[in-house]
């Protein structure tokens, strides 16, 4: 619970308030039994209405400040717990959006949002019940002991006794039920894992008749859920029957000593009354206590896996990291305006984790505004090519240039501002289409959002609709065809003006006449132009052609070279003109 304490920091001053609230409010409760005595022994058996009259007077004096001192104490551990809540789901977020790719494959992506949600809901109510009850309830329970030892001994000792069994046991169930709850939010964590794939793919899942498998296995996900949280439950709510029973017995054994000690006249009722009144207030407290163990369980194991991803250390210096919307300070980049040159010597990656190797050996040169064309064969290692540019991810051997410089001593925000992506997956935003074209670039002129939505050749498309560029997508885009998504996308990178666009397999949607529109049109852009396709007619304008296969670069050059001195790329452009457009003739 380290953690706690260390986001706990920044409201120490409102937690103290709340603890101080909280103890007045204890004292005067506590004091409580005491005055009741008082009115007993020296009021009604005095038959003294003075006296009842005072002390009933005092104690009703006392239970409204007690009130008034609860409803504060409530008040500031709502604003502590509301506060770290806050700070901790920001700081996971901030954390998250800092990880690589690598590390960011670590966790499950239902895992990371049952982390920022449900627990840090945990720990945040915990802390609430922890200010207002949980340290209440072992002072209600020390200072029931000795208030009842101060007013008679005898009779307070069987508090002494029979207290400090309850916490043993109860230590013990809290140790084992940790354990237990952190198996639990795992589960759930399957649950969520099952209830994300389904959203996602529901289309698919209807498509193929596949509804009542993936009922089942939700059904199946929800059930091992539900039995792991029955399991532990049961196991935390054996506490209140043991406690029940244990103090039960202490009650029995006051009252029987109490009525041999009044008969002797060695103890007065109200001291009796007095002591019963402390013993009700322990059982109070130790029955509360049992369902806070159980949140207590619940939040340590949501603490341990908070703690696991703040932990969690990144496999690249990301230097200038972003948080709450503006880049910190600490850069330690060189900082250069790109041009956009690219270089590979001898690179070789396999993915974290993996010994397989996706690329070895790429060495290329791509000068600043050249168009790159990258063909291959699926899992050739394309995309993951590309991605080492803006170094999502980082080579294994090798070293990546840009304009002369590896890639690893730019400052890092600065190289990615610099570099427009659309990925193979396009995704689009909550929002309106202007919003999401001016995603790419926050503080660009609606000037600059048309001009990009020209260049990308969906600027007609959104002029047709009735509300055009205010136009609200649906989620993930839904009411968009998937041609109109990838140009969308491609206006949301090209509104950056970047000196480097990478465009992974973003025109396998677009006819041939719109692709040849878009790839016409970024002619005019000064940017270098990575363009992963399968198809000839985005090569055929390209200065540099990459010729992937298994990881390897297997050739390079331009169209007309690659025709005459690679028999894969040959084959690959009779597969899709035909033998008998002969290739030499597309040469001249």
């Amino acid at each position: 619970m380290g953690i706690v304490f260390s986001f706990l920091k920044k409201y120490r001053v409102a937690a103290i308030a709340a603890l101080m609230m909280m103890l007045i409010e204890l004292v005067l409760e506590l004091a409580q039994p005491i005055i009741i005595s008082k009115i007993i022994d020296n009021g009604i058996q005095q038959e003294d209405l003075s006296v009842v009259w005072l002390w009933g007077g005092i104690l009703t004096f006392s239970a409204l400040i007690a009130f008034g001192a609860g409803i504060a104490s409530s008040f500031f551990a709502a604003h502590t717990s509301q506060g770290l809540g806050y700070d901790m789901r920001e700081r996971l977020y901030d954390k998250v959006q800092s990880f690589s790719y690598s590390v960011f494959n670590r966790f499950a992506t239902s895992s990371l949002i049952t982390r920022l949600t449900g627990d840090v809901t945990q720990v945040q109510d915990t802390v609430f019940m922890g200010l207002r009850f949980m340290t209440r309830v072992p002072l209600v329970v020390t200072g029931s002991i000795i208030m009842a030892v101060i007013v008679n001994v005898r009779l307070g000792l069987w508090l002494v006794l029979t207290v400090p069994v309850l916490f043993l046991f109860i230590s013990w169930i809290m140790k084992k039920a940790a354990a237990s709850f952190r198996k639990v939010q795992q589960r759930l964590d399957a649950v969520n894992g099952v209830i994300q794939e389904n959203l996602t793919g529901i289309r698919l899942i209807r498509v193929f008749v596949r509804m009542e498998h993936e009922i089942k296995r939700f059904a199946d996900s929800s059930k091992r859920l539900m039995k792991g949280t029955v399991s532990t439950l049961r196991m935390t709510e054996r506490t209140m029957p043991f406690i029940l029973i244990v103090m039960n017995a202490a009650i029995m054994a006051v009252l029987w000593f109490g009525r041999k000690d009044i008969v002797a006249g060695s103890t007065s009722i109200g001291e009796v009354v007095a002591v019963l009144n402390y013993t009700l207030r322990c059982i109070g407290a130790m029955s509360a206590l049992s369902g806070l163990v159980m949140v207590l369980s619940r939040a340590r194991a949501s603490a341990l896996r908070i703690r696991e991803v703040l932990d969690t250390e990144g496999d690249m210096d990301e230097v200038g990291k972003i948080g709450r919307g503006t880049e910190t300070a600490e850069k330690t980049g060189r900082k250069m305006e790109l041009q956009g040159a690219v270089k590979f010597e001898n690179v070789g990656f396999s993915y974290p984790g993996s010994d397989i190797a996706v690329l070895t050996d790429i060495s290329f040169q791509a000068r600043p505004g050249e168009r790159i064309a990258i063909m291959g064969a699926t899992g050739s290692g394309k995309s993951s090519l590309v991605q080492l540019i803006p170094r999502l991810y980082e080579e294994d051997s090798g070293a990546v240039y840009i304009d002369g410089v590896k890639a690893d001593k730019l400052d890092l925000n600065q190289l990615r501002r610099s570099v427009g992506y659309v990925p193979q997956e396009v995704l689009l935003f909550s929002g309106t289409i202007r919003e999401n074209i001016a995603w790419g670039q926050e503080d660009a002129s609606m000037e600059d959002i048309v001009e990009a939505a020209k260049r990308a050749q969906i600027h007609e498309t959104i002029d047709r609709l009735p509300k055009g560029y205010e136009t609200m997508l649906g989620q993930r885009g839904v009411n968009l065809s998937g041609g109109q998504k990838q140009r969308l996308s491609i206006a949301r990178a090209l509104v950056r003006k970047p000196a480097i666009l990478i465009l992974d397999d973003s025109t396998s949607a677009l006819d041939v006449r719109t692709e040849g529109l878009l790839l016409d049109a970024l002619k005019d852009l000064s940017c270098t132009t990575f363009l992963i396709t399968q198809k000839i007619s985005s090569t055929t304008s390209a200065d540099l052609i990459l010729l992937l296969d298994d990881g390897r670069l297997i050739a390079q050059g331009n169209h007309a070279a690659l025709l005459t001195a690679s028999s894969l790329y040959r084959r690959i452009y009779e597969s899709q003109y035909g033998k008998e457009e002969s290739y030499v003739q597309n040469i001249h």
